[in-house]
């Protein structure tokens, strides 16, 4: 089969990360972040237009400085259980942090999710990087990188043991002779690692697509690391052409060399098109969007999440940056190294990294459908992603998108006609994973 574009649609509601304003749309509710039906109304147009995935972002922690859908919006499994009752074939993706929840939890969690979707559930696995989490949590201090890179290998294993729990033909629930479970397919796990002991077996039975898909979202060399050994989807920054064609390049590698198929391993580009008559209206756009929250001290308050929700107000702003690279260990780190390099090597002041780093930057795919189709098309071909996870400021945007640069792209043989399963691996062409212990059987015999 020819090689295709996966569509993703990731939603933040009344306004994520550059969006401090769109809770002001009179086309968006200004409670769309916790209104159910919001949600449901955009799945079903991403379903529509033959979406594959549904991407629900999270975090834990929060200040009067984040964006608006981050103060105020529902907990990911919880809203995507709703949608899934609402849609048949899209793929529903939650974030759940591996540093702050137990596998026992997160295994039959997703697991209800793929059982109530009917095999369409993903998680994406993160980290976290907000450092006030730990303080939701009862601790003092948010993890080191290597601590939460390592229990995050650890708890990804432990949740897949535990979906593995049950072999697939483990209920026969045959009346006649008065069998509901063959006891000889149920297995518990007893695993004592490093950093957690689950005795198990998981008290949930195999979905329709065996496991639920395993998404994950690392920039770091640990975090691609991570991606190689575990991921089957991994969600990339934004990047030049490039930028983004190298790192698809070295996370295939690492895949390949982690003894997996690297095609088994799909990437999708964060992207956030902006549509026009004409390339010059659709750009006029793009910059009105930017204009309307270019806000300088709402940037300097958002500059600290990369350091971990870190105070850059109490600085002087025409001072050199200031020496915060150990914030960034506990935090988000490849984008806090990059940023106290910069700064140090050009000799910048607190408020020219700031705008240095939060300049004006268009979307790539930007302009008339053709346009965007064209430029798409020449990414994809160049293999610097397989998949695209956009984003819409509002259903209108979705559904433009939806019905004029698609339609290009369709033509071209580049996106789907037409689902081609029921399941998210079905869709997205990942293969099923046997059952452990079923494999472990057939090696036996």
């Amino acid at each position: 089969m020819a090689r295709q574009i996966k569509l993703g649609l990731r939603l933040y509601g009344v306004g994520g990360p550059g969006q401090h304003g769109l809770w002001k749309d009179r086309r968006v509710p200004n409670d769309a972040s916790i209104d159910i039906d919001w949600y449901i109304a955009q799945a079903k147009a991403a379903e529509a237009a033959l979406f594959d995935t549904l991407f629900i972002v999270d975090s834990q922690f929060i200040d009067h400085t984040y964006p608006p859908h981050y103060l105020n919006r529902l907990e990911p499994l919880t809203l995507l259980s709703a949608v899934a009752t609402h849609t048949r074939h899209l793929g529903l993706v939650g974030t759940l942090s591996t540093t702050y929840n137990s596998p026992f939890n997160v295994a039959r969690r997703f697991a209800s999710l793929d059982h109530i979707s009917r095999g369409r559930a993903g998680w994406n696995v993160v980290t976290s990087f907000d450092t006030g989490t730990s303080r939701n949590y009862g601790l003092e201090e948010h993890l080191d990188y290597a601590t939460r890179y390592g229990r995050a290998h650890e708890h990804v294993a432990v949740v897949r043991g535990l979906w593995d729990s049950y072999e697939d033909d483990a209920f026969p629930a045959d009346v006649e002779r008065g069998v509901f479970l063959d006891p000889s397919k149920l297995h518990a796990l007893n695993h004592r690692g490093e950093h957690f002991a689950v005795a198990g077996p998981l008290n949930i039975s195999r979905s329709p697509q065996g496991q639920p898909v395993i998404f994950q979202a690392g920039v770091s060399d640990e975090g691609r690391t991570l991606a190689a050994a575990v991921a089957e989807g991994i969600y990339a920054p934004p990047g030049t052409l490039e930028e983004t064609s190298a790192y698809y390049a070295d996370v295939k590698t690492r895949t390949a060399a982690a003894g997996r198929n690297p095609d088994h391993l799909l990437i999708f580009l964060g992207a956030a098109p902006v549509v026009g008559a004409t390339d010059d209206e659709a750009h006029r756009t793009a910059r009105d969007i930017y204009e309307a929250d270019n806000d300088f001290d709402r940037k300097l308050g958002q500059f600290g999440r990369a350091f971990g929700a870190h105070d850059f107000s109490q600085y002087d702003l025409d001072a050199p940056f200031p020496d915060v690279s150990e914030l960034a260990e506990r935090g988000g780190r490849t984008r806090g190294a990059e940023i106290v390099q910069r700064a140090r090597e050009e000799g910048l002041t607190l408020r020219q990294t700031v705008e240095a780093f939060t300049t004006f930057r268009p979307s790539p795919f930007t302009g008339t459908p053709t346009t965007i189709a064209d430029t798409i098309e020449t990414w994809f071909r160049a293999r610097s992603f397989d998949g695209l996870n956009l984003g819409f400021r509002t259903l209108e945007d979705l559904e433009r998108f939806a019905a004029e640069v698609l339609p290009v792209l369709r033509s071209r043989g580049l996106v789907r006609s037409e689902y081609d399963a029921d399941t998210l691996r079905g869709n997205l062409g990942l293969p099923i994973p046997e059952n452990r212990h079923t494999a472990a059987r057939a090696v036996t015999v």
